[in-house]
């Protein structure tokens, strides 16, 4: 018996690379996310490990000062860019899960079809397993019916 074909296979195929394009776009965002937040601890690290001179004139203190500020600043700019990367991996991430959703959708619907097929096969075996078996009866028994007559 010629099984019909699941018609949705070539969407199907389609979510399974939507699917793994965005498996592969979460997984960057995220190495990006903690890349970031690494980076923007280093440098809080950086910052803390830094002293002020003890003695020192004016000039020397005021530009101690401005880079200390600077980088602080910039401390806060990388924990600010380390946030927003990781809301992003956070929103790529639920793009995925909505594909794998999508995906396993179309893929219960293949399933119910295979079990379809498979049900209906297993009915059309049954049915020709029924007519061998009525047919082998009906053979019996008319030769039962001649030898009586004989």
């Amino acid at each position: 018996m010629k099984q019909a074909p699941f018609r949705l296979e070539p969407v199907l195929r389609l979510r399974r690379t939507e699917e793994r394009a965005a498996g592969l776009a979460a997984a960057a965002a995220a190495r990006t996310a903690a890349a970031a937040a690494e980076r923007a601890e280093q440098q809080a690290q950086e910052l803390s490990r830094r002293s002020l001179p003890v003695r020192t004139d004016g000039r020397a203190f005021i530009a101690a000062m401005v880079a200390s500020t600077t980088a602080a600043a910039d401390v806060s700019a990388a924990r600010a860019l380390a946030v927003a990367q990781a809301e992003q991996a956070e929103l790529v991430r639920a793009r995925w899960t909505e594909a794998a959703q999508r995906t396993k959708g179309l893929e219960r619907l293949h399933e119910r079809h295979l079990a379809a097929q498979l049900a209906a096969a297993e009915r059309s075996e049954a049915r020709v397993v029924d007519d061998l078996v009525t047919g082998r009866h009906g053979e019996t028994r008319r030769r039962e019916e001649e030898t009586w007559t004989d």
